[in-house]
């Protein structure tokens, strides 16, 4: 099994301190997504959290899927998860589901009934919701809270037996409604629901809370260290209350760690799910969603996001990661793994006059000039061209080094050539240029007879395979994100911070050698960026490349220490 690591951090600490006074003697983590949709960057963090941690000390970590709401829970989800985990390059050791504990849970909660730390509450959710009171102000009491331990009990098995609609009771802890913790001010932990369950079927009407099944899950699993996102902080004195009340005899402990949050990423799967059904993305797949299968499908790899994570760090602090960071690890990572090609993404037809017509030569071009060992690979080269319709301008303006009539410059691997003549259709738009080239050019051979200033791209026209490249912007408007609103405007919802040029879908040319380009082949385009052969819109001979990266940025990544 792969060892991996985290950097210095608190949640280290406190486990070293754990096994050198023997509270411990070994670190098991889990991962306990709720299989209610596709797993994001953001879980790509919680996920190394757990199983790197737990890997450093020679513990074991649990994949657990947090499966209490059957009404937003699908089978398909829970295999995406396993899928995403697994291209990660992480392996669980056991895979549970909370409801493997719904027995037991059921029995816990009995036990704290007949305590008198339970009761069945027949107020509604808005009911609840108003008594709860607030930040500032106690909440009061409920009407049914002094209910007998016999008439909870008798009640509770009701719920269970099916003799009650969705909604009409729930069962709720007896703590304390005055509580300066909201948390702890009887929160519901049974309610019931009438909805087949993926995995337990028809068997269940009543389900427990996520807040009551997740302690009981930890302890049942001998979880030594449950490590959360900070926003499950005020729920750790309930997770303590369970783990007492309900005399687990395993002892686990909650630590929560600041979330990863990343600059014009939508990370709410409610958001995420909204964009799936209404067909603003063509799955949970698509290249410009967040979700690790979105990523995947982009070109991303798993080391990319695995290095990524782990130069974000572990700490309690709140904080947003640029987008800029996580293309640098991208970019560092294909850059020794990805082949160089040339692409023409807008083509311009260019016509080498005195090039023998008929002929076609092959010339040598290294496949990746930062890693020597993946060798070089034979391009043709003939009478005709393409290039790249930014790369001429019939009236450059100064200091344009490209193609423009009169002047010359390399074809990259090739030779150099010289606008000669401009062909135009009758709307005035450049169709066509003719040059001409000099043979004695050639790339390799040495010429230091003159110099020139533009090196451009170029893909062989008779030979060349027909390609569609998917270039792609964040999803939601920057400007959006950020702008403030007008009080006396209707409040935006979230759809209307779409970007609106999100996708952008071209069609050019790539090299011969590209008509064997299998999904998930990565490559990197001259001038272009990195690419990567889409997995669902690709067939053979019919290759769609989605861009994953551009080639460069301004951003630099902050220096340790």
């Amino acid at each position: 099994m792969t060892k991996f690591s985290t950097p210095p951090n608190f949640i280290k600490s406190i486990i070293e301190e754990d096994l050198r006074n023997g509270k411990v003697k070994e670190v098991v983590t889990r991962f306990p997504p709720e299989p209610n949709g596709y797993l994001h960057i953001g879980h790509a963090k919680a996920i190394w959290i757990n199983f790197a941690t737990a890997s450093e000390f020679g513990g074991r970590t649990n994949l657990r899927f947090d499966d209490t709401n059957p009404v937003k829970e699908d089978q398909e989800y829970v295999d995406s998860i396993k899928e995403d985990v697994k291209w990660l390059g992480y392996e669980w050791n056991e895979m549970r589901y909370a409801s493997d504990y719904f027995e037991e849970m059921y029995n816990r909660a009995v036990m704290l009934i007949k305590k008198g730390k339970a009761y069945v509450d027949d107020q509604s959710a808005e009911e609840m919701r108003e008594m709860r009171g607030t930040l500032t102000e106690p909440g009061t009491n409920s009407p049914y809270r002094d209910r007998s331990v016999e008439e909870n009990l008798q009640l509770f098995e009701e719920m269970r037996a099916g003799k009650h609609p969705n909604g009409a009771k729930v069962l709720r802890a007896k703590i304390d409604m005055a509580s300066p913790n909201i948390n702890l001010r009887d929160p519901a932990i049974y309610r019931i629901s009438h909805a087949h369950h993926h995995n337990t079927g028809d068997k269940w009407c009543i389900y427990p809370m996520y807040a009551f099944a997740h302690p009981i899950e930890d302890a049942i699993e001998g979880v030594t260290h449950s490590l959360c996102s900070l926003e499950f902080e005020d729920q750790r004195p309930f997770y303590d209350w369970v783990i007492a009340e309900c005399e687990m005899e395993s002892q686990p402990h909650q630590y929560e760690f600041g979330r990863l949050n990343l600059a014009q990423t939508v990370t709410s799967k409610r958001k995420l799910k909204l964009l799936v059904d209404e067909g603003h993305v063509d799955g949970w797949d698509d290249p410009r969603m967040p979700t690790i299968s979105g990523l995947r499908r982009r070109g991303y790899t798993p080391e990319a996001l695995r290095n990524f994570v782990y130069e974000t760090g572990i700490s309690k602090a709140y904080g947003e990661v640029d987008l800029q960071v996580l293309e640098h690890f991208i970019r560092e990572d294909l850059k020794l793994k990805a082949p160089r090609t040339m692409a023409v993404l807008d083509p311009l037809k260019v016509v080498i006059t005195n090039y023998p017509e008929g002929e076609v030569e092959w010339l040598e071009a290294e496949n990746n000039v930062e890693n020597p060992e993946m060798g070089n690979r034979q391009i043709p080269f003939s009478r005709e061209i393409y290039i790249e319709r930014e790369d001429f301008m019939e009236n450059p303006p100064a200091k344009y080094f490209r193609l423009f009539p009169g002047n010359e410059v390399r074809l990259k691997h090739a030779y150099f050539i010289k606008c000669n003549e401009v062909i135009k259709d009758e709307n005035g738009e450049v169709v066509e240029i003719h040059c001409t080239y000099d043979p004695e050019t050639k790339s390799g051979t040495g010429f230091t007879g003159r110099k020139v200033k533009g090196t451009i791209h170029w893909v062989e026209a008779t030979q060349a395979v027909p390609a569609e490249f998917r270039l792609y912007e964040p999803l939601v408007n920057e400007e959006a994100a950020d702008a403030g609103e007008d009080a006396d405007a209707p409040a935006k919802t979230f759809l209307d911070e779409l970007n609106p040029n999100s996708l952008e879908i071209v069609h050019g040319f790539v090299e011969k050698n590209m008509m064997e380009a299998k999904p998930q082949d990565k490559f990197q385009f001259f001038r272009h960026g990195y690419f990567n052969v889409d997995t669902k819109f690709s067939k053979p001979g019919h290759p769609v490349f989605n861009r994953v990266v551009s080639l460069k940025s301004s951003f630099q990544l902050p220096k340790q220490g």
